[in-house]
């Protein structure tokens, strides 16, 4: 389960996410981050676990100069092979099982 705790101080927005992330929690993760106009970081200290369409979606977020800060190594490293390997599309949300 993902619990998503947002912060601004009117330069700059962080969203600390907590717990796992799965492609179903992406639409929520999305409308966080759009409905702010300012600098987003993406905070992953908390996090436990993702699956491949959140490590793609976090690649594109960087490409669109999203700060990903306090990842775990395994998934700086997962994010490295699927840049590396050439991105697929976006993740599309499914149903959490």
């Amino acid at each position: 389960m993902l619990k998503i705790e947002k912060d601004s101080d009117g330069r700059r927005t962080l969203i600390r996410l907590i717990g796992r992330i799965q492609s179903c929690d992406l639409d929520e993760l999305r409308k966080q981050m759009q409905s702010s106009d300012l600098v987003t970081t993406l905070d992953f200290d908390q996090v436990t676990l993702v699956d491949v369409d959140v490590v793609r979606f976090l690649c594109h977020c960087e490409k669109r100069g999203v700060q990903v800060a306090k990842c775990s190594p395994y998934i700086l490293e997962w994010m490295l092979r699927e840049q590396h390997a050439g991105l697929e599309p976006e993740g599309k949300s499914d149903a959490c099982q």
